[in-house]
């Protein structure tokens, strides 16, 4: 089943009011906010590089609050239990019932501030529900929120005291993004005031209806000459010279949702390359592992992506649902 262009000029709309609310109290962000929007209706998560005070949270707090979901926040320390997240079973003395309380990782939006700075053991307790979007505790799975989004954050400056992420949790990370500081005229009207409160945004679509746009994006087409070049670019990533390990298949299948809702959000029925050049830097590059060499001589994930997109040939033409 394919989309109508009917649904799809509703999702372009309803997607674009979104980002506008959410941009209100993120000012001069466009592009990071179209990501992580792109994201979590592809359901995917996002890693945010970035130092301190540029706005993460204020993003999550804006996305919550534009989509009706419940947001939370997990400030993540060396000290952190993997319990503290998914929560507990505690005994009830006065019923002789073990009653479950849930951890913060039952939201819509979670905010994962310094993911980096929890040991591996906590941090892979994010693993599972991640990916499959519940908990399993004494051997009971709990689904979490619906929609679910993780916005994990970490310090690409300071090192001191944290826990690389394993490759296992980064390839679990749909796009990895940056905010960055913003543009002078944005600041100019940051200090004057003209960013909104994250708890004064209205809200824009319920969760449900959040979910019906998601399964709409499932149904654009895409066709099999795109596919292929995404299947290219893949593989010229495992072959690059600097390049130690490339990207996987569930990259691929990142790549390839993420590009699906890319052109819903532009009103279309279907899917081009440019959708999938406008993605394939903040899908693919975070899981890139480079030789030790390489990253001596100063070439980064993205750089790598970047040539790749120039070296391999795109379809020729732009091929449009039949």
């Amino acid at each position: 089943m394919t989309i109508t262009q009917d649904q799809a000029d509703w999702f372009a709309q309803t997607f674009g009011q979104i980002a506008d609310n959410v941009e209100r109290a993120l000012l001069g962000k466009r592009h990071v906010v179209e990501l992580v929007l792109t994201a979590m209706l592809s359901d995917g998560h996002v890693l945010l590089e970035d130092v301190p005070g540029t706005g993460k949270t204020s993003l999550a707090r804006a996305m919550g609050q534009s989509v009706q979901g419940v947001n939370t926040r997990i400030q993540f320390t060396p000290d952190l239990l993997p319990s503290d997240i998914t929560g507990l079973s505690v005994y009830d003395q006065k019923e002789g019932v073990f009653e479950f309380h849930a951890g913060p990782i039952f939201a819509n939006i979670v905010l994962a501030d310094e993911i980096n700075r929890a040991s591996p053991k906590t941090q892979s307790a994010l693993l599972e529900v991640m990916e499959e979007g519940r908990v399993t505790i004494d051997g009971v799975s709990r689904q979490v929120g619906v929609p679910f989004l993780v916005l994990a954050t970490q310090n690409p400056v300071e090192q001191a005291g944290t826990y690389r992420l394993p490759e296992a949790q980064l390839d679990r990370f749909m796009m990895r993004a940056s905010l960055g500081y913003p543009d002078h005229a944005a600041t100019v009207r940051i200090l004057d005031g003209a960013a909104v409160a994250t708890a004064d945004l209205s809200p824009i679509i319920t969760p449900q209806a959040l979910v019906g746009m998601a399964d709409l994006a499932t149904q654009v087409y895409v066709d099999a000459l795109v596919l292929d070049y995404i299947a290219r670019l893949v593989d010229a990533t495992r072959a690059a010279d600097e390049v130690r390990l490339g990207v996987s298949i569930r990259g691929a299948l990142a790549l390839s949702k993420a590009t699906r809702t890319r052109a819903a959000s532009q009103g279309r029925t279907y899917a081009t390359p440019d959708d999938v050049k406008a993605l394939a830097v903040p899908v693919l590059s975070h899981r890139l592992i480079l030789h030790p060499e390489a990253e001596f001589d100063g070439v980064t994930q993205e750089t790598v992506v970047g040539q790749v997109l120039l070296d391999v040939a795109p379809p020729a033409r732009r091929e449009a649902a039949v």
